[in-house]
C-alpha cells in the first residue's frame, strides 16, 4: 500500500509554458505576486464615518496628516485615538505618541508628552487608560483629571499594565489590563522582575555602541513574580487577586459578564495544570471555577467566552485528544461536548448566543484543508457551511445571515463569493450563493505568465509507523530521465503546519527554485498540528528526536526515486526550521548534503523558559532530553556544507545560539559558512536599508552554488551587488 504514495511522484507533469522568469527583485522589491485585498463589505451603503483631517495641525503648528493607527470610542462616534510616531519594541508591543480627537469640535490634543502602550477607552467612553514608563494610568476625558493607578514602574525591575518579555512571546498578548464589562473596575497585572537574569545584546552605531538589556529567563531559571490587582476606579482603591502562590504562571485574566467577577487562568510551571478562579472584584476572594489536568501540558490561547446569559462559558479543549468546543454552566452544573470527532477544531469564527449556535473550523477532510461548520449550543445539530478539500476563510455580517467565503487551495489563489445562510425546519441549513466577488484573475494571469508550477501532495511513511503529510513542487519542464536536487524547507515545531492546501503555502521563492532546476519540498514531521493531540505532543520531553528522524526517513524515501540526486538534498528552515536544518546537516548527514539555518535554536538551554519547558520542563529535570538533540553537541558529524545566518539584535532566538554553534563548528574542525545582519531582529528584515533583499539573495546563491547540479541554473557572478540579473 505504502509504495502507491509515490505513483504521482513518477508521473510527468508536462511542459510548462514559461514566458519570464521568476527573479528575487520580484518576490522581495517588485511585489509582482501580490494579491487583491479584498474587504468583507456587506452594506456598501454603511461607512465608516468619514474622518476629514484636512488642515489638522499638531502641538507644533505642523500638517497633522493621516494617523498611523486610529481607535474610537465605543459611546461617541466622534470622539478617537490617533497613534503618530508608532515605534516597535517587541514582537507584539509598540509605542506611539497618542492624540485625542473630537471630529465634532475639530480639536486635537496630545495625551501625553512621550509615548505610551495600549491606549483604550473605558466602556462609557469616559475615561482612558494607558501605561507609560511600566506604569498605568487613567485618564478623565472630561476634566482631563490624570490618575496614577500605580506609582512603583521601573525599568527592568517592576512593570504595571505591560506584559515582561517572556509573557508577550510566549502567552501571546502584551496588554496585561483589562476594563470590567461597566468600566467600574480595572484589572491589571504587576510583574517583579528585579530577580531575573538579563540578556544583554550590543547595538552597533557610528560612535562607541550601545549595550541593551532586558530580563529574559531561559530554560530553568526564575521568572517574574506575577500578582493581578483589581483597581476599583471610583474608589481608588485596589484588590489582590488571591490565588496559590509559587512557581506559577497567569497566562490570562478575563471578565465574565458581572462587573464584578474576573476570571485569572493559574498554571503551574509544568503547565499540564489549568485552575480557572472567579475572583471577586472588591475583596479578590476567589472560587474554583475549572480545572483540568493534563499528562503533557495544556494549550493556552483566546478561546474562551463567557457568555452573555450570564450562566455559560465556551471553550476549546483537547481533553479527548483532538480539540473540541466545549459548554459549561458557571455554577458547574452542566458540562456540554458541543463537538466530537478524529478532527481539530481549529479556530471558532462567531458565537451567534440569540440563535444559540456556534460557527467554527475545521482540518476537514484532511489536515491539510479547512472547512466552516456551524451547531447549535447542544452539539446535536451540525450542519457545513463550507465544504471540500480547499482551504475556506470566512466572515460573518452581524446577524449571521450572509458572510464572505475567502477559498484558496495549493495551487489556485483565493476565489471571494458572498453567500446566504438558509434555515429550512426541515432541510436545516442551507448555503446559497449571492455572487462572486473575486476570483484573483490579476494573479492568476501573472503567475500564467511567469509560469508557476503546479505543486503536489505527497503522503510519506516514516519508520514509526506513521505517515506524513508533505507537498513537491518539481522543476519548470520537469524531465522523469533527469535527476534533480531537492531543498526540504521545514519548519517543524510543535502544532505547526507547513503543509495545508492553501496558496501561499507554496511561496513565490519556491517556484523561484523550480525554474532553476531543483525539487522543493515540505513534510510536517511528528509534532506538527492538527491531527490530534498523540500526533502532536509525542515529541514531549525530547524535542528534535522524532521531528529530525522523519526528515532523514522522507529524505531517504526521496532519494531512492528515479530523478532524484541523492547526493544533493538539502534542508532549509528558520527558526524553528533553522534548529531542523541544523540537526539535519548533523544528526542526518547521511542523507543531507547541505543545510541553511537561519536565526536558529541550537541548543533549547539558551530559549526561554515558558516556551522550552512547555515541552522539555527544565534542564535540571531532563537534562539527556535537552543534550541529546542539540545541534552544538553534534557538530563532528557533519559531512556536507553548512551555512547559519543570525540577527545580531535578535531579542526571540538570541545571536548566542549562532556564536556557540560557531564555537562548537571550530573545536569540531568543521568548514562553514555565516552571516550575521546587525541590530537585526528575529525577523532580519528591512525594506529601507536593503536587508531582506539581500538575505534572501545570500540564501538563494548559496543553494544555486552548493546544491546544484548538471541540471540546475548557477548564480551569476556578483549576483548580491547584480539583482537585475538574476
Amino acid at each position: 500500500m505504502r509504495k502507491i504514495f509515490w505513483l504521482l511522484a513518477l508521473l510527468p507533469l508536462g511542459v510548462f509554458s514559461q514566458t519570464k522568469s521568476i527573479t528575487l527583485e520580484d518576490i522581495y522589491k517588485k511585489g509582482t505576486f501580490r494579491g487583491e485585498f479584498v474587504p468583507a463589505v456587506f452594506d456598501s451603503t454603511q461607512k465608516e464615518p468619514e474622518l476629514r483631517l484636512e488642515g489638522l495641525k499638531d502641538e507644533n503648528g505642523k500638517p497633522f496628516g493621516q494617523p498611523e493607527d486610529r481607535i474610537s470610542s465605543p459611546a461617541n462616534k466622534n470622539i478617537w485615538l490617533f497613534k503618530k510616531g508608532t515605534e516597535p519594541i517587541y514582537r507584539r508591543s509598540s509605542k506611539s505618541f497618542i492624540y485625542l480627537y473630537d471630529a465634532g469640535t475639530g480639536s486635537l490634543k496630545k495625551l501625553e508628552e512621550s509615548k505610551v502602550l495600549h491606549p483604550t477607552f473605558s466602556p462609557d467612553g469616559s475615561r482612558i487608560a494607558y501605561v507609560k514608563d511600566n506604569n498605568l494610568y487613567i485618564r478623565e476625558l472630561s476634566t482631563d483629571k490624570v490618575t496614577a493607578v500605580t506609582t512603583d514602574g521601573k525599568w527592568n525591575h517592576v512593570i504595571n499594565g505591560n506584559c515582561d518579555w517572556v509573557y508577550e512571546e510566549e502567552f501571546e498578548f502584551t496588554r496585561a489590563y483589562d476594563w470590567s464589562p461597566k468600566g467600574n473596575y480595572l484589572a491589571y497585572y504587576r510583574f517583579d522582575e528585579s530577580t531575573v537574569k538579563e540578556y544583554n545584546m550590543t547595538i552597533y552605531d557610528d560612535a562607541h555602541n550601545k549595550d541593551y538589556r532586558y530580563k529574559y529567563p531561559k530554560a530553568g531559571d526564575g521568572n517574574s513574580t506575577v500578582d493581578i490587582f483589581i483597581y476599583d476606579v471610583a474608589k481608588g482603591s485596589k484588590a489582590k487577586a488571591q490565588y496559590e502562590q509559587g512557581d506559577i504562571y497567569i497566562p490570562r485574566i478575563k471578565w465574565t459578564q458581572d462587573d464584578n467577577s474576573l476570571v485569572v487562568f493559574w498554571m503551574n510551571r509544568h503547565q499540564n495544570h489549568l485552575k480557572l478562579l472567579a475572583t471577586h472584584a472588591a475583596d479578590g476572594s476567589a472560587r474554583l471555577l475549572y480545572e483540568e489536568k493534563n499528562k503533557y501540558y495544556v494549550e493556552i490561547n483566546d478561546d474562551w467566552w463567557f457568555l452573555k446569559d450570564g450562566k455559560n462559558f465556551l471553550f476549546t479543549s483537547e481533553m479527548d485528544g483532538y480539540r473540541h468546543l466545549y459548554l459549561y454552566s458557571l455554577d458547574g452544573n452542566s458540562k456540554t461536548q458541543v463537538t466530537r470527532g478524529k478532527f481539530d477544531v481549529t479556530e471558532v469564527n462567531a458565537v451567534d448566543e440569540t440563535g444559540k449556535r456556534i460557527f467554527f473550523t475545521m482540518a476537514n477532510p484532511r489536515p491539510m484543508d479547512r472547512n466552516v461548520f456551524v451547531t447549535d449550543f447542544t452539539g446535536k445539530k451540525t450542519y457545513p457551511v463550507t465544504s471540500g478539500e480547499g482551504w475556506h476563510r470566512v466572515e460573518f455580517n452581524a446577524d449571521f445571515t450572509r458572510f464572505f467565503d475567502f477559498r484558496s487551495d495549493l495551487n489556485n489563489p483565493q476565489t471571494v463569493t458572498l453567500n446566504k445562510l438558509v434555515s429550512d425546519k426541515k432541510k436545516g441549513l442551507t448555503v446559497v450563493t449571492e455572487k462572486v466577488i473575486n476570483e484573483s484573475a490579476r494573479l492568476k494571469s501573472r503567475l500564467a505568465e511567469y509560469g508557476y508550477g503546479k505543486a503536489e501532495f505527497i503522503r510519506i511513511p516514516n519508520s514509526k509507523g506513521d505517515t506524513l503529510n508533505g507537498w513537491m513542487l518539481k522543476p519548470a519542464g520537469f524531465d522523469p530521465g533527469k535527476k534533480y536536487p531537492v531543498l526540504f524547507c521545514n519548519y517543524g515545531g510543535p502544532g505547526s503546519q507547513q503543509v495545508a492546501n492553501r496558496f501561499g503555502a507554496v511561496s513565490a521563492w519556491h517556484q523561484l527554485l523550480a525554474q532553476k532546476g531543483f525539487i522543493v519540498v515540505s513534510v510536517d514531521n511528528t509534532g506538527t498540528g492538527f491531527r490530534g493531540e498523540e500526533f502532536k505532543k509525542k515529541t514531549y520531553l525530547q524535542l528534535g528526536k522524532f521531528e529530525i528522524e522523519d526528515q532523514i526517513d522522507a529524505a531517504k524515501q526521496l532519494s531512492n526515486l528515479p530523478f532524484v540526486d541523492k547526493e544533493n538534498i538539502g534542508h532549509w528552515g528558520w527558526s524553528y526550521g533553522g534548529f531542523m536544518s541544523s540537526l539535519a546537516i548533523t544528526k542526518g548527514n547521511e542523507v543531507f548534503s547541505a543545510a541553511v539555518a537561519v536565526a536558529p535554536v541550537t541548543n533549547w538551554r539558551y530559549y526561554d523558559n515558558i516556551y522550552t519547558e512547555r515541552y522539555m520542563r527544565t534542564p535540571q529535570e531532563n537534562a539527556k532530553g535537552y543534550d541529546d538533540n542539540s545541534p552544538v553537541n553534534f557538530t563532528s558529524r557533519i559531512k556536507g556544507k553548512y551555512l547559519i545566518i543570525h540577527g545580531t539584535a535578535d531579542d526571540n532566538v538570541h545571536f548566542q545560539n549562532a556564536t556557540q554553534m560557531i564555537t562548537a563548528l571550530v573545536k569540531s574542525n568543521i568548514d562553514f559558512e555565516s552571516a550575521y545582519y546587525p541590530n537585526k531582529n528575529h525577523g532580519i528584515g528591512g525594506m529601507a536599508d536593503n536587508t531582506t533583499f539581500h538575505l534572501w539573495s545570500k540564501m538563494t546563491n548559496w543553494i544555486l552554488e552548493n546544491m546544484g547540479n548538471e541540471n540546475t541554473q548557477k548564480p551569476a557572478n556578483g549576483q548580491a551587488n547584480q539583482p537585475k540579473g538574476f
